[in-house]
């Protein structure tokens, strides 16, 4: 199993702990209004995606894959082609390795963001017969 190390951070879910000073009962109510938020979120969430990007299956996965490896190989390949005249780079040579670096990251991104939209039920998968 492999796993992608991105430079961008989600926030890690937060779990309900009451406060020591709520009694049990406002504790399980508090808990009641925030199970209705996080469903409310989670509805959103799939009319939304749903509606933008419809059902999703591998050859959308694939798609952005290739396009990822494609963008890395660019940005790589850059950087090896500019460091074999020089050693040290110019302004505009970072720059163009930048903007390189980001696509490759912007499409891992998309990537993942994906994949997280059908894991948690945003976005429907219509697997391969």
């Amino acid at each position: 199993m492999s796993s992608i190390v991105t430079t961008s951070s989600r926030p890690r879910a937060d779990h309900f702990e009451p406060e020591a000073a709520l009694d049990p009962q406002e504790a399980r109510k508090l808990r009641g209004h925030l199970e209705q938020i996080d469903y409310a979120a989670f509805a959103a969430n799939r009319a939304v995606v749903g509606q933008a990007i419809g059902r999703t299956d591998l050859s959308k996965f694939e798609r952005l894959a290739v396009a990822a490896a494609h963008a890395r190989a660019r940005w790589i390949a850059a950087a090896v082609s500019m460091t074999e005249a020089a050693p040290s780079l110019t302004h505009d040579q970072v720059t163009q390795l930048n903007t390189l670096r980001r696509a490759f990251e912007e499409l891992t991104e998309a990537y993942d963001a994906m994949r997280r939209m059908v894991e948690r039920g945003y976005l429907g998968y219509q697997a391969r017969p």
